[in-house]
């Protein structure tokens, strides 16, 4: 976070101590203070936000180039296979019998697939829109790095171009969300042609990756627990979307 702001881009700065240390310990946990950024999160994002949030997730993968640290994605392919066979063909149909159906066919064909040889570098992972703070038309803030980690620029904006151009239920497809969105991007960092080839399968992996997290959590979270599960249905959508041939303009040059 640190090394980003530095860079100009919106993200959270943590709050040094005395000493210049970035975190405590406290009871054995690390602990840190961060930035207070202003902005809100918003539900239905209008064109112009799309661009901005293409522009800002550009911008960050292009500061962090000369960042040092790499992570391996913990929610990366292995962890799909994992997630899969905790869950089992049973668990899945339990939720949903064609979402069974739908993992069984893509997750085989997704891996056997899967580009390893495209730009790579930190990305955010999870650029959900409510992990981006707008005022008005403007990106104020980006947060939650959780999960952010070591691997390909362009699953990076497959993952937030599921996270953006969707209903939250995954019905309904917004294709000038999708068109600002992957302009905004283009405007500071321009796609290869073997980024753009790949990144209808990018975005089935991205759906895939959060449709079975949310399938395991629907699975295991206890009745009484106060968390609200989220619907893996909607993600499976918007995968059976990613992988219909029909749709794979969506991505296509303007």
């Amino acid at each position: 976070l640190d090394h980003l702001s530095a860079k100009g881009c919106p993200v959270p700065r943590t709050i040094h101590d005395r000493q210049g240390n970035l975190y405590r310990m406290l009871d054995g946990k690390a602990v840190a203070l961060i930035e207070f950024l202003p902005g809100v999160s918003v539900s239905v994002p209008t064109v112009d936000q799309a661009r901005a949030v293409g522009r800002a997730l550009a911008q960050m993968q292009l500061a962090a180039a000369d960042f040092a640290g790499v992570r391996e994605n913990a929610m990366g392919r292995a962890e799909w296979q994992r997630l899969a066979e905790e869950c089992g063909p049973e668990g899945l149909a339990a939720i949903s019998p064609e979402f069974a159906v739908l993992v069984g066919r893509e997750l085989p064909a997704i891996l056997e697939q899967w580009p390893d040889d495209l730009p790579r570098g930190t990305i955010h992972a999870d650029l959900f829109p409510d992990n981006v703070l707008m005022l008005d038309d403007q990106v104020t803030g980006l947060i939650d790095f959780y999960f952010a980690c070591t691997d390909l620029f362009a699953y990076d904006l497959a993952v937030t171009h599921a996270a953006w151009c969707f209903s939250n239920d995954g019905r309904s497809f917004d294709p000038s969300l999708s068109a600002a969105l992957i302009a905004g991007y283009e405007e500071v960092r321009p796609l290869s042609d073997q980024e753009r080839a790949a990144l209808p399968l990018l975005a089935r992996g991205a759906c895939l990756r959060f449709a079975l997290t949310r399938a395991w959590d629907w699975m295991n979270t206890p009745a009484d627990a106060l968390v609200t599960r989220k619907d893996p249905l909607a993600f499976a959508r918007r995968l059976e979307f990613y992988a219909d041939p029909a749709n794979a303009d969506v991505f296509a040059a303007a």
